[in-house]
């Protein structure tokens, strides 16, 4: 249409040659339709007509190869370029989980493990890490003690006692005054039938392992420091379960609710051996070396050890780790002490060799927790620290341990005022 409308102003010789070639166009169409190889086609029309068009294609390609081959090239440095980060990525990787496995990139396992990385803040404001997460309970551990706690424990916390028919007496001494101190979360780990026995028949929670020949028969015929050395592999269990343990001793009296005095901020905390605070909290002890002349004076930091028989110990990756190592030594050295183990892996730092335990560690306050040593050379002579509660007292330091833990109650629970004067500062020997 838009054709005619072109051609109308034109003359009428125009207007037939246009009609002509619209009618040429028509057959064309027609034909093109109906003999689309043309009227004399042949294999060897159609073959020049193929080589033609190689030709053409070849040709075309030739005019645009510069071009390509700068694409091609631009393409393949991209890739080397992308390919070479991606090999760095790789590798910064590698190298992080190698420090991983190696134990050696502990404030980026940290970082992991409790989130993002933070500023540091103004001066004098800046906290570090101290309260590390406890870990996922697993009950599959142990289904049958998994059950007990949870009738047990109050918030997850309760104390735990190891006892054989060797500290009977004592053990009764002990959870008499866990009751009067109103503590209804404790459990003792029978070692024997005899305690098993004994302990349902006072209604005391009681709890027996399922046998085990390397326990039973240290549990059977051990002495203390031998029964003392089981609870590092017992007491993984409990932490495995998602639970906070209070370890004690048998030879302890409670005079209060020690879990009204903790403060669960480390992955342990301990009563110490210490007698003052020097000795319990740390010190300052310089070594005197006439030879060195003006370098003679060294100076050392000492600290009165933990106490392995009473100690808080939270579910956590260092605690568990703890109670391997220990575990894992006095396993392997069996002359070992349990507390001296005990100490050295939660304090001696990573030397070449060696991988420190990173545990975070608090002292008990040393006239709340107090161990025997305290009481009979200092409080007792004190006017002032004799009327100091405290919440336990450890007879620790002392052999003659149930007559001392008798006194002590009658002492602090009945109000006898000279039940500790017949006892000399130390032991007998």
């Amino acid at each position: 249409m838009a054709v005619l409308r072109r051609e109308k102003g034109q003359s009428p010789q125009g207007s037939r040659i246009a009609v002509s070639i619209l009618i040429g166009i028509l057959l064309g169409c027609v034909f093109a339709v109906f003999y689309p190889h043309g009227f004399f086609s042949s294999n060897l029309t159609v073959s020049h007509r193929r080589i033609a068009n190689s030709n053409l294609q070849t040709g075309s390609s030739s005019c645009e190869s510069p071009d390509r081959i700068k694409m091609v090239k631009a393409d393949i440095v991209s890739i080397s370029e992308k390919n070479a980060e991606l090999k760095k990525q790789a590798r910064e990787l590698n190298e992080k989980l190698q420090l991983a496995e190696q134990g050696q990139d502990h404030a980026q396992k940290q970082v992991l493990l409790l989130g993002k990385q933070q500023k540091a803040d103004s001066f004098g404001t800046v906290k570090g890490l101290r309260t590390n997460p406890t870990v996922v309970p697993d009950e599959s551990v142990n289904p049958r003690l998994a059950k007990l706690l949870e009738e047990i424990a109050v918030r997850k916390e309760l104390i735990v006692a190891l006892a054989n028919s060797n500290v009977k007496t004592m053990l009764e001494v002990w959870f008499t005054n866990i009751k009067k101190a109103g503590v209804r979360n404790y459990l003792v780990v029978a070692l024997d039938d005899q305690i098993v026995d004994f302990c349902k028949s006072n209604d005391v929670p009681v709890y027996k392992r399922d046998p085990d020949s390397d326990i039973d028969s240290v549990a059977r015929t051990g002495g203390n420091h031998a029964v003392s050395g089981l609870k590092f592999r017992i007491l993984r269990e409990f932490l495995q379960l998602g639970y906070s343990v209070l370890l004690s001793d048998v030879d302890i009296i409670y005079l209060q609710n020690p879990f009204e005095h903790l403060y669960r901020d480390s992955d342990v905390e301990s009563m110490s051996d210490g007698h003052d605070n020097m000795t319990a909290y740390g010190f300052n002890d310089v070594f005197n070396d006439p030879a060195m002349g003006w370098a003679r004076y060294a100076h050392t930091m000492r600290i009165w050890v933990y106490n392995s028989g009473f100690f808080y110990i939270r579910p956590t990756l260092p605690s568990i780790e703890l109670l391997d190592r220990v575990a894992g030594r006095l396993s392997r050295e069996p002359k070992s002490w349990d507390q001296a183990v005990f100490n050295e892996e939660l304090f001696f730092p990573s030397h070449p060799g060696y991988d420190g335990l990173h545990a975070a560690k608090r002292t008990m306050d040393m006239f709340l927790f107090m161990n025997s040593k305290v009481l009979f050379k200092t409080v007792r002579k004190d006017p002032a620290l004799k009327t100091l509660k405290p919440v336990i007292v450890h007879v620790n330091y002392h052999p003659d341990k149930l007559r001392r833990m008798q006194a002590v109650v009658e002492f602090y629970v009945n109000g006898k005022q000279d039940a500790l004067d017949p006892f000399p500062d130390g032991s007998d020997w």
